[in-house]
């Protein structure tokens, strides 16, 4: 059986408040990592990405569904809702929505599934390449696709940071979920993120700290650390999940 290493980091950065939220949990055979950014105000956007978390949490961890893509999207759904039941509670909740992103494990069967909706992230490293498994719900990624703009003037875009969907939305929500479980392999890693680690870090420095740590602890904080290093004015809160099953070594980490 493959075993499973985690770490979390969740840093506040230049912001007043932090408005992400992590949470990792395992009942025997299964794994579940999600990361929340939240939006709508200071209180708002910590109170959507708590709940989104936290509903996740109990829909795929204490509920034990089904391990396949229509329990995840459900789940996902399930915390859409909860967050947009949440907005008339208390003043200022009235429009805070949250991007997430989720990874779903499952030892017993060597696979992984995953899911997401807004612009927070999930990597895949394997035998050495870097694999990006989400694509943003943002104004910029839609220019993207539709070939307007190339990738690396959206690094650059105004409306970088303009999503078209998360969780608390008035509209409907379509998670993207994968359609298929991944069969995990010895060495496989995975990073799930949001918008302010991934904004301040290329996917070459990601994939180059991976080669170089004993550790997920270790790889976070190489990258957590150049995030500092850049000590951007207005850096974004920045958070990250690391996820290796078993220890990547010669079979994921690129070659120097």
């Amino acid at each position: 059986m493959l075993d499973v290493a985690v770490a979390t980091r969740s840093e506040r950065g230049q912001r007043a408040s932090n408005q992400d939220k992590v949470r990792v949990c395992r009942e025997g055979a299964r794994w579940v990592a999600v990361l929340a950014d939240g939006a709508g105000g200071h209180v708002g956007g910590e109170e959507a990405s708590r709940r989104a978390v936290e509903h996740l949490e109990s829909a795929l961890h204490e509920s034990a569904p089904e391990f396949d893509a229509l329990s995840l999207t459900q789940a996902v759904l399930s915390a859409h809702a909860q967050v947009q039941r949440a907005q008339g509670d208390a003043q200022g909740l009235e429009r805070m929505h949250s991007t997430v992103v989720v990874l779903w494990i499952d030892i017993d069967g060597d696979r992984a599934l995953w899911s997401h909706v807004g612009d927070s992230r999930l990597y895949h490293a394997r035998r050495g390449a870097l694999t990006l498994l989400t694509a943003d719900d943002s104004v910029v990624q839609r220019m993207v696709d539709a070939g307007l703009i190339t990738a690396e003037q959206a690094e650059l875009h105004p409306q970088k940071s303009q999503l078209i969907a998360a969780l608390g939305i008035e509209e409907d929500v379509e998670p993207h979920t994968v359609a298929q479980a991944l069969a995990l392999e010895e060495g496989d890693a995975f990073l799930l993120c949001s918008d302010g680690w991934w904004g301040a870090l290329d996917e070459g420095f990601i994939a180059s700290t991976l080669a170089e740590a004993g550790t997920p602890e270790e790889w976070l904080t190489a990258m957590q650390r150049r995030i500092e290093e850049i000590g951007a004015p207005k850096q974004d809160n920045f958070s990250a999940i690391g996820v290796w099953v078993d220890d990547p070594g010669e079979t994921t980490r690129p070659m120097a």
